[in-house]
């Protein structure tokens, strides 16, 4: 269970973790032998706060043959994150730690094999990732090549049974410490982090 401080405050916090860090581990068990398969998700939530999962994954996968005869599964997204060293800090008596955004879904995986089903997961990827890119690319540059390679893939919609969040980004640090942190981070370059911390403690 999420400890209260690192919560997120809205549901808009991991809508925004989703849309900003899309890739994704499906994990599934067979038999108490456990499967995972990186993907890249797009996420729908509804009017109701319902949540589905829309995707892609190689039809000749075992993961795919194992999702079809058991369809739930564990679903992880993970956002910025980042070791976070008592080097930084004034008092150096304090512990070492690692700061990060998580998402956890349970979901239930449903196949849809027609081909205009592909073409809808892939083109809302592609324009999701594509969406501010100087010449962005579309789906339909492939041409001729985009029916022989879709034939490879099959879509799915996932839908969410349970979500389990974690959005540790130093909410339970004293101040002063907090600004070192901080600092460490800018130092470092390791802005994602930054300015998530940021944005959880403003």
């Amino acid at each position: 269970m999420t400890q209260p401080a690192f919560a997120p405050d809205s549901p808009a916090d991991i809508d925004r973790l989703i849309a900003a860090h899309p890739f994704a581990l499906m994990i599934s068990s067979a038999t108490g032998t456990p499967i995972a398969t990186p993907l890249p998700l797009l996420m729908e939530r509804d009017a109701d706060d319902a949540i589905t999962l829309l995707g892609h994954i190689a039809r000749v996968s075992p993961h795919t043959e194992l999702l079809r005869r058991q369809p739930r599964a564990l679903v992880v997204f993970l956002g910025s994150h980042g070791y976070i060293s008592p080097s930084w800090l004034a008092d150096r008596t304090q512990a070492p730690t690692w700061n990060y955004e998580t998402v956890h879904f349970e979901v239930d995986v449903a196949f849809d094999d027609r081909a205009e089903a592909t073409q809808t997961a892939l083109t809302q990827l592609v324009d999701h990732m594509e969406r501010g890119r100087p010449n962005a690319w579309s789906v339909a540059d492939m041409g001729a090549r985009y029916d022989m390679l879709a034939q490879a893939v099959v879509a799915f919609r996932a839908r969410v049974i349970s979500t389990k969040a974690k959005f540790k980004l130093g909410q339970n640090e004293r101040p002063a410490d907090r600004v070192d942190i901080l600092k460490g981070l800018e130092r470092t370059a390791q802005l994602p982090l930054l300015a998530a911390m940021t944005r959880s403690n403003p």
